[in-house]
């Protein structure tokens, strides 16, 4: 059900968005439950609710940065299908056109 004081059209208008009459009847419905929901939910008691900005605890998950020993070129490369110059040789992937 439309709320008298919805206006559908100027919403559409604002988006930029034509509307058919048959889409702002539809549409116009649509939003008014949207409201309606809205608006039950502004009924509900929330004082003893704590404001947050998440309902789901997160964290980072990091690790110390320190200095490892790593692969050396040529032990990095000895594992490589194709080397060429120093260089993994890998297959073109954007063709000629």
């Amino acid at each position: 059900m439309a709320s008298p004081d919805l206006d559908v059209r100027y919403v559409a208008k604002l988006a930029r968005i034509a509307l058919t009459d048959d889409e702002a009847r539809t549409y116009g419905a649509q939003l008014a439950d949207i409201l309606g929901h809205v608006a039950a939910l502004n009924e509900l008691d929330t004082s003893d609710v704590a404001a947050t900005a998440q309902v789901i605890e997160s964290r980072n998950v990091e690790r110390e940065d320190s200095p490892a020993l790593c692969l050396t070129r040529s032990e990095a490369l000895a594992g490589a299908p194709r080397e060429q110059g120093g260089y993994f040789r890998v297959p073109r992937i954007i063709g000629e056109s």
